[in-house]
């Protein structure tokens, strides 16, 4: 006969499968750690909506921007651990431990759920600047070191780690010109105040497509479909070359198995519709659709080649 506990532990277990088979049974909040508005937000409510048809509930989108992103990892991270609060980060998730003395929440609170997406950046130079290719600006900063100075939206940005990652790996002697944000950046690299920088697809592609611009190469390992013609800097002058901007659902640690399972569930099969698919082209992005297993070993990389630029550069918050 079974005992009494034995019974209570059946009837807890029954009750959690239940619960877990019901779900979900109120909105869901997709929490953006960025402003309204940039791209990260704009693909974001594409997902919220869809995934919200194939849940058969609302996915609302809720915007917490501030300290790089850390404010709304840090409330996602505090959230019950009940599928009703997701995260839709990006790159500064990995590159914030190793630029913020102090993190507001711990490292193992938030568990992977997904690569959403990838996107390389553009290197790029104004249109008249002298600088035809990847090899020239290199040939330029080894013939004339510190003269030659890129831009990036802040320190913390992919854009000045994707250029600080050339810098090293090529041992060249640049200068670092930082902005508050991408946009005034891109600005001056197109007045010609400041040489190169790189820039997302999304920021830079109209400007370029324009004849205002011009591409020199792609941060990722293969030429992306909006620009077929420009090559890669792993081709161009350093293999093995790669500096993404990503975004990536997380979930509080603990999310229940099950839970997890339905809303990567939703995720992939969002990712695969032709509409979605083509929104994300539209703006340069890749859609991927990983497992869970798969984004913890992207993140794990991430985390591993951010750190050593940081410290090698010496890089600190503006």
């Amino acid at each position: 006969m079974k005992t009494v506990i034995q019974r209570m532990l059946a009837a807890c277990l029954l009750a959690a499968a239940s619960t877990h088979a019901a779900f979900p049974e109120r909105p869901i909040t997709l929490v953006v750690p960025y402003a309204p508005g940039g791209s990260a937000d704009a693909l974001a409510r594409v997902l919220a909506v869809r995934m919200g048809v194939k849940l058969g509930t609302s996915v609302i989108v809720d915007n917490r921007p501030g300290a790089s992103g850390t404010i709304g990892a840090s409330f996602a991270a505090k959230a019950p651990a009940d599928g009703y609060t997701v995260l839709y980060d990006a790159t500064p998730y990995s590159i914030n431990p190793h630029l913020f003395p102090r993190m507001p929440y711990a490292a193992n609170a938030l568990q992977p759920l997904a690569l959403v997406s990838l996107a390389p950046n553009i290197l790029i130079v104004k249109a008249e600047s002298p600088i035809r290719d990847v090899k020239d600006l290199v040939a330029k900063a080894k013939a004339a070191p510190g003269k030659l100075n890129f831009a990036s939206g802040g320190s913390g940005t992919v854009q000045r780690l994707a250029a600080e990652l050339l810098r090293q790996r090529l041992d060249l002697d640049m200068v670092h010109v930082g902005y508050k944000s991408g946009g005034p950046a891109i600005v001056d690299v197109t007045g010609g105040q400041v040489d190169f920088m790189f820039s997302t697809i999304a920021a830079s592609y109209p400007l370029v497509a324009s004849g205002k611009l011009r591409a020199l190469a792609v941060s990722s390992p293969e030429r992306s479909r909006r620009l077929p013609d420009v090559p890669t800097v792993a081709e161009s002058v350093v293999p093995g070359y790669e500096a993404f901007e990503w975004n990536g659902l997380l979930l509080p640690a603990g999310t229940p198995e099950p839970v997890a399972a339905k809303l990567h569930k939703a995720l992939v099969e969002v990712l695969k519709e032709d509409e979605v698919k083509q929104r994300f082209t539209d703006v340069g992005v890749q859609a991927v659709g990983s497992t869970p297993a798969e984004f913890a070993a992207f993140l794990k990389k991430e985390d591993a080649k951010w750190a050593e630029v940081i410290r090698k550069g010496s890089i600190k918050l503006d």
